[in-house]
């Protein structure tokens, strides 16, 4: 904790606290500690239970994701309030627990909304690796009526999720361009020069135009 405090940068925290993140620790530094002390779960745990945010994220880069237990990863993610401390649980931990299926269909329908962008973040996982089973129409038709007015970090899921089913499945693409250009979200997202707009329909359309120059090259 002493090694994580003297990493404080007042001018990393001014920047993380627009994100909503309450820590001024730089994440390339963050990620050499953890690369030093390697696989600690016990140290993990103990981190975690801190109430510092550059401390649990350290926790879960040390941490050994297999061995939580569905209860654990659960309470992990409602005392997950700062968006990169749910993010790394997401997808550090969470995407490689077993259990990651079943918590995906409890979060996916829970009434907090960033307990349900988890759940919403493992269906876009789902979407791109393993679409078997998944109710692509029902994921359109619950994007169309409940996006627009989303709170911000569903929302974003949501978009992400739309986003996936335009680029990975042709048969999808029509509508989900459709309901991209008629909610808007996130249209006027500011993006830095050569980065994708996050705006469904141009993330689809570049993405989908990258696949074909690969094909073709």
């Amino acid at each position: 904790m002493a090694e994580l405090a003297a990493l404080e940068d007042p001018r990393s925290r001014e920047v993380n606290e627009k994100h909503g993140d309450d820590h001024g620790v730089n994440l390339t530094k963050l990620r050499a500690i953890a690369k030093r002390l390697k696989i600690q779960p016990e140290l993990s745990r103990e981190l975690w239970e801190t109430d510092d945010t550059a401390a649990k994220l350290l926790a879960l880069l040390i941490c050994r994701p297999k061995s939580y237990g569905s209860d654990d990863l659960d309470t992990m993610l409602r005392e997950a309030r700062t968006p990169k401390v749910h993010d790394w649980l997401v997808n550090y931990v969470v995407k490689k627990n077993p259990h990651a299926e079943e918590l995906r269909v409890a979060w996916f329908a829970d009434k907090d909304p960033l307990v349900a962008s988890a759940g919403w973040a493992l269906t876009s996982e789902r979407v791109v690796k393993d679409p078997a089973g998944l109710d692509l129409t029902g994921l359109l038709d619950a994007i169309e009526e409940g996006m627009k007015d989303a709170p911000d970090r569903l929302q974003w899921a949501m978009n992400t999720c739309l986003a996936q089913i335009g680029i990975e499945h042709p048969e999808y693409r029509a509508r989900a361009l459709s309901i991209g250009e008629r909610l808007e979200v996130l249209k006027d997202y500011p993006t830095p020069p050569n980065c994708t707009s996050p705006f469904a329909p141009a993330w689809i359309n570049e993405m989908v135009r990258r696949q074909q120059l690969s094909a073709t090259s």
